[in-house]
Formats: C-alpha cells, structure tokens, sequence
C-alpha cells in the first residue's frame, strides 16, 4: 500500500500536465490559442498565489509536528501551506476543464488524488491540499478574466496579421 501511495504522490502530479498537454494537441487552433495564453496567466498567477500564502501561513510538515512521523519518501521539513503539487495539478485540471469538462475533472480529481496521497504520504496537512485547491480555483478565474479581457484587442491583430500574409 505504502508504494502505491507513493507513486501517487510523485507521479499524478507530473501526469496531469503531460495528459493536458495531449489534450491541447486536439484542441483547434482558436481553443490552442486561448488555452495556452491561459495557461501562461495561470502559471504566474499560481506560483504568485502559492507563495502569498506560504507567507502568510506557516504548517510545518507533518513529520515536524510529530517526529514519530515517518514520511514515506524522503522531503524537506520546509513550511508545507499550500501544497504547490495539488495547487499546480488543479489549476491544470481546471483549465483542461474549460475545454475538455470530462477530461478536465479526470485531471482535477488526479490532482487531488495526488494531494490526498501527499497526506498519506505524511508530508502533507489536510489543510494544505484544500488550499492548494482554493488557489486553483482563484488562479483559473483570472486566467479566464484576462483572457476575456484581452481576447477582443488580440482577435483584431490576427485577423490583421491573417489578411496581410
């Protein structure tokens, strides 16, 4: 039990991306276009939000609070609010969400699989992988804002760019 809950703590985090990046080779060429200037907000955004929340709250790991603790794969006792793992795996499930709904909450859950593993795994709290969960959620709204913010000035330019090639 303990290698499976290894092996999904480590690698369904790392899955997720490699399935949306499958995923966003199908998509055409208008749905490329918005997923990957969404997924390029996303990712500051998430890595923004991550750290505003690493420094505003302090977990340590769960192997820190008690040392009887014994993680299942070794890590370092740095401050473990908000999982970056389940932040970053969500935020992809969600995107791919916006484009693909089943395959999207395929990759949502896996991300929060991943998390719950990372709990099992002792090197989580509860609380980090929701959080992890909540920054998803704020990170893909304002991917999606921007986008739609942007989208009308950027449509103009590749008519443009279209008409002039």
């Amino acid at each position: 039990m303990d290698t499976l809950v290894v092996a999904l703590a480590q690698y369904l985090p790392v899955l997720v991306p490699v399935a949306a990046a499958v995923v966003w080779f199908t998509l055409p060429t208008s749905a490329k276009l918005s997923l990957g200037f969404q997924a390029v907000v996303a990712l500051v955004v998430v890595m923004g939000l991550i750290q505003l929340a690493a420094a505003l709250h302090t977990d340590p790991r769960p192997f820190v609070v008690d040392p009887s603790v014994v993680p299942l794969f070794p890590h370092p006792a740095d401050n473990g609010f908000p999982s970056d793992h389940t932040a970053l795996a969500s935020t992809v499930g969600l995107l791919v969400m916006l484009y693909r709904r089943r395959t999207g909450l395929v990759l949502l859950v896996a991300g929060i699989v991943g998390g719950a593993a990372r709990v099992l795994a002792h090197v989580h709290h509860v609380e980090d992988i929701v959080a992890g969960v909540v920054i998803a959620g704020v990170t893909v709204a304002v991917a999606v804002a921007v986008w739609n913010a942007v989208r009308p000035r950027l449509r103009g330019r590749l008519a443009a760019l279209a008409t002039a090639g």
